[in-house]
């Protein structure tokens, strides 16, 4: 199950995701990503992504997260993770984006 909410403070927005990120629980978020993903929603100059509840990720979900921060960088937002899993380090090793993935950290 992958559950996800959204708090707005000062001039952040977390988002916090619970649960699993994987092929059999993304497509929900994925129907969801206009309301979490649209500039009216990220009208906060940073948006960070707490991964701290986060149990488990595979490579779809490390896709898909990969495309989310992508749209948040295409907003022009300051994009941060905080507390990523060890799986999601390990998979942008296997994908070669480990540089990529250490810009937000």
């Amino acid at each position: 199950m992958l559950n996800w909410d959204l708090q707005k403070n000062n001039d952040k927005i977390t988002l916090f995701l619970f649960g699993e990120l994987s092929r059999s629980t993304l497509l929900p978020m994925w129907q969801q990503r206009g309301v979490f993903l649209s500039a009216s929603t990220l009208d906060k100059t940073i948006v960070e992504w707490n991964l701290s509840d986060l149990q488990h990720i595979d490579s779809a979900g490390f896709a898909a997260l990969c495309d989310f921060l992508r749209e948040c960088q295409k907003l022009n937002k300051t994009v941060r993770l905080v507390y990523p899993p060890k799986q999601l380090l390990t998979l942008a090793d296997l994908f070669g984006l480990s540089d990529w993935i250490a810009n937000f950290i």
